[in-house]
């Protein structure tokens, strides 16, 4: 395997296992609901912010979807990832806390600039 699409399965790897671990956190998890709370955010979210988790996984590892949709997953995250360290941050979490989540923007990069890196052979 080429080193590009090793770093690029990588990153997007470690991308979706966060993002479907949270979704399914968000789901089962009874203490989440006190979670969103402290975040100010009502429980409903949780419910759409699990689907929409699950949706652009499935768009970034599905090699068959069209890159416009996998630019729609790739907002969607970089846009939820911003938004936890404002609500952590914004909720008195802490600022450590608050850029814990920009570690996963940082892998979410990585895999957006490696799939739209020109393929080579």
């Amino acid at each position: 395997m080429k080193k590009s699409k090793l770093i690029y399965w990588t990153s997007t790897g470690i991308v979706a296992a966060v993002m479907l671990w949270s979704a399914i956190n968000f789901s089962f998890n009874e203490e989440m609901k006190g979670a969103f709370t402290h975040l100010g955010l009502p429980n409903w979210f949780r419910i759409e912010l699990t689907i929409a988790k699950i949706s652009g996984v499935l768009a970034l590892l599905i090699p068959t979807i069209p890159d416009r949709i996998k630019e729609f997953a790739y907002f969607g995250f970089a846009l939820t990832i911003i938004s936890a360290c404002i609500a952590h941050i914004s909720s008195g979490d802490g600022i450590l806390r608050g850029l814990e989540p920009l570690i996963f923007l940082g892998f979410l990069i990585v895999s957006y600039l490696y799939h739209h890196k020109p393929q080579i052979n």
